[in-house]
């Protein structure tokens, strides 16, 4: 997940319009810069709290999964995916970009500006799920050297890390790579969207054990949803970006769909029935 710290329609408990930081999307190009330039330097997660929170992490995943080889994939493949979102926004001027992680549920990326422009936070959003595919090319390798499909959960578990981070659901990065083009559309079409799409993950993380998981998701929506509209900073998508911004959602996807059917053809035998074992993880399948 990325976080670019983006403002939102202000509520009763959040700060007078006036003493806020960054100014306002209407303001001036250099006003905003200035902004930016006076707020204090996010220095990061401190490092001995960063190596608990870690640890906490993959011991969970061990514990959960009962597999080491999965718990060390997700770690390894989650440091993997939020560093694309950090090379993102360090490229597109957002940075210094840090990297948390979250004791029991996973990590995320944060940029010390906004973005400029709503394609700049698309390009942000996907950098994560596609940089982090990068990860399974260790436990490929070692199962192409060993032949052992012990491996292959390692490339499962960074696939389903990268896949699920795609739902259009908030706080993921699949609702900040469609939410602009849903908006541009219809502001209410996004709303709908996202609430939809937030039910139903919860839900599926319910149903899966996931609780942990489901709660933090379900209380992201209900965040979003007390804060208004919850449109990031910087200039809104063109018609070309719109399309572009759909069309690497959908490559994305695809790439992560594509791994997640590699890991499990060996384990199925065939293509049929990788994509009948993966739909029924996911409650779509047999």
């Amino acid at each position: 997940m990325s976080d670019s710290d983006t403002p939102r329609r202000p509520g009763p408990w959040d700060p007078k319009p006036e003493e806020a930081l960054p100014a306002p999307r209407s303001a001036p190009a250099p006003v905003r810069a200035r902004a930016a330039a006076e707020a204090p330097l996010d220095k990061g997660q401190h490092p001995v709290w960063a190596v608990v929170s870690t640890l906490l992490l993959g011991g969970f995943l061990w514990l959960v999964t009962g597999s080491w080889v999965i718990a060390v994939a997700a770690i390894w493949g989650l440091f993997v995916h939020e560093y694309g979102h950090v090379l993102a926004m360090n490229r597109l001027g957002m940075g210094p970009a840090r990297i948390y992680i979250i004791p029991f549920l996973g990590g995320v990326a944060r940029s010390q500006r906004l973005p400029e422009s709503e394609w700049h936070g698309v390009l942000v959003s996907l950098a994560g799920p596609a940089f982090g595919l990068l990860a399974a090319i260790p436990f490929l390798g070692l199962f192409i050297a060993t032949d052992d499909g012990l491996w292959l959960q390692g490339v499962f578990a960074i696939a389903l890390i990268n896949l699920v981070n795609l739902a259009p659901a908030p706080p993921l990065d699949g609702s900040k790579a469609l939410g602009p083009v849903l908006a541009r559309i219809h502001p209410l079409l996004e709303r709908a969207a996202m609430i939809a799409v937030g039910v139903l993950v919860v839900w599926w993380g319910v149903t899966h054990g996931s609780y942990i998981f489901a709660a933090f998701l379900a209380i992201s929506l209900v965040g979003h949803l007390r804060r208004g509209a919850w449109r990031p900073d910087g200039r809104a998508l063109t018609v070309g970006e719109a399309v572009r911004s759909v069309g690497l959602f959908v490559l994305t996807a695809a790439a992560c769909a594509g791994l997640t059917l590699a890991a499990l053809m060996p384990v199925a035998g065939s293509l049929t029935e990788a994509l009948a074992l993966g739909g029924s993880y996911f409650q779509f399948g047999r």
